[in-house]
């Protein structure tokens, strides 16, 4: 393997992607970011009572680089902080996310402690679709139908050991190498609690989707000012 360095408009770079709760590669699909291949990560169904650390280490195997460049959405962000604590990663861009426990909104702090967790039903019901758009902050035709997509194809069991994973998440450690990339609207992980490299105006918690120029222009800069080794 070469160790020279140069610039990211003469090859390739690997990003590897991993979407939010319940979510998939379609998230991605407006980010225009010349010269990289995006490769997405697969959920994975967790084992019974699996902790957190051990899911990022299977969600790990699928990346085939050392020192690789990693992009995350919402929960995806959490288990890309996880994966980052225990191997070494290049760069890794956080998008509508949360670095640390102290991050985490106080309504989800409650829930954790009072392990009220235990007490979700992780199934969905369509009553509640406009609600859960609310928050997501899915309003446009084709964001509210990618989400209903995404309610369909979520496994309940999958799903219900997410939200216990988010609302008893106890890291503290902030990982080098991080550009943090949050919404000024997100609902979900408010920003008064976060602090992100790169603010995006009106962004919300589906901003991958809904602010996708923005969010690409942010990330094309930083690829370009950061060295990447020739494979």
């Amino acid at each position: 393997r070469c160790l020279q360095f140069c610039d990211t408009k003469n090859m390739s770079q690997r990003v590897y992607c991993i979407s939010g709760l319940g979510a998939n590669e379609q998230v991605f699909s407006k980010l225009q970011l010349p010269g990289t291949e995006l490769i997405f990560l697969k959920w994975l169904v967790p084992h019974k009572e699996e902790l957190i650390t051990s899911y990022a280490k299977r969600m790990f195997e699928q990346v085939k680089d050392e020192h690789p460049v990693m992009m995350s959405v919402s929960f995806g962000g959490i288990i890309c902080i996880e994966i980052a604590n225990l191997f070494p990663v290049q760069k890794l861009f956080l998008i509508s996310t949360i670095k640390t426990k102290y991050e985490r909104p106080v309504w989800m702090e409650g829930i954790g402690r009072l392990q009220l967790n235990q007490l979700i039903n992780p199934k969905f019901s369509t009553l509640f679709y406009p609600v859960e758009d609310f928050f997501l902050g899915a309003q446009e035709k084709d964001e509210k139908k990618l989400t209903a997509y995404f309610r369909k194809k979520t496994d309940s069991y999958y799903l219900k050991w997410s939200i216990s994973q988010i609302v008893t998440w106890k890291n503290v450690t902030i990982p080098p190498n991080i550009t943090h990339i949050h919404g000024t609207k997100d609902r979900i992980f408010p920003m008064k609690k976060v602090q992100a490299d790169h603010l995006i105006q009106q962004g919300s918690h589906f901003m991958i989707y809904s602010k996708a120029d923005e969010i690409s222009n942010i990330i094309n800069h930083e690829l370009e000012n950061t060295g990447i080794p020739v494979k």
